[in-house]
Parts: structure tokens; sequence; C-alpha cells
């Protein structure tokens, strides 16, 4: 059994207080806020939310067949429709996952050709493609005048006077 210590979990921490901001602030939405678009040809807020999702399933189960799509509201990460249910995370595989494991190569079969991908090179396309999600969310939030979200911090404390 491997340690947090030997895991490369808090490395990642970071990356859960990010998406708690998001599940957060997504939960803060109404329906009508969740059909807004940036534009009238862009994704809506919601299907941007459920695309960020539903990338991690794809790859962590689908592509590096980790565990977990059974958790999952849906039973095929390769198909289409994603979806995620935030009671149910798919992260755990950073818990098992060590620094020596992080240039395992995989295989991915697209379009005919075959690409190699690397843990470590899919965990960083993971939390580039969070983050671009996240800034276009927050794009649409302010356009439309609302506040967007701070996922920079992990949680706010509030500070009685001394």
């Amino acid at each position: 059994m491997i340690t947090t210590s030997e895991s490369v979990a808090p490395f990642y921490d970071g990356w859960r207080f990010a998406q708690e901001r998001l599940v957060e602030r997504i939960g803060e939405l109404s329906s009508e806020q969740l059909q807004l678009r940036a534009a009238p040809h862009l994704w809506p807020i919601w299907a941007i939310a459920a695309h960020t999702a539903g990338v991690r399933p794809y790859w962590l189960c689908h592509i590096f067949k980790e565990p977990g799509a059974e958790r999952t509201p849906f039973n095929d990460p390769g198909g289409d429709g994603w979806e995620d249910d935030p009671t149910h995370p798919r992260e755990d595989c950073l818990e098992r996952w060590t620094p020596a494991m992080l240039q395992d190569e995989f295989r991915r079969e697209l379009n005919g050709k075959v690409q190699i991908h690397t843990r470590q090179g899919v965990l960083m396309r993971l939390l580039t493609h969070d983050a671009y999600h996240i800034g276009e969310i927050n794009q649409t939030l302010g356009m439309n005048g609302l506040p967007d979200m701070y996922i920079w911090t992990s949680r706010t404390l509030t500070l009685s006077p001394s």
C-alpha cells in the first residue's frame, strides 16, 4: 500500500481546491444562468462544466484503465454524453500513483494513428483543460454581470475580532 507521502496526491491537492470552487459556483447558478453563453455559437455554462468533468473519467478510466467508471452515472467513459457526480470522485488514482509511475506510457488510437501518453502528460493536460474551461465559465459569468469564481483558495475563514 502506498502512503500519501509516496503518492503524487499531495502535489495535486490544489487541483482539488479549484474543483471544489467550481462545483460550489456552478451549484449556486439558476437554471437560466446555466444556459448563459459567451456567444451564440459557444457552449452554455452547463455544457462547459459537464465537458470539463467528463474528461477525467475518459482519460483516467478509458485510456489508463483505472477503476472508477463504474462509480459514475455513466458506464462508458469513452462514449459521448459525459457528466460527473461530485459524490463519486475519480481522482483516487492520485493516491495510488507514485512519482516513479508518472512516466509510464499508455497508447491511445485516434483517427487511425497511435498516440503515446504518460501519466504526467495527461495529468498536466487535465489541469490545463480544467483551467481553460473555468476561464470560459468566468468570462461568461462576467459578461452577464455575475460574480466569477476565485479558484485559488481552498476555503475562506471568517476571523473574529480580537
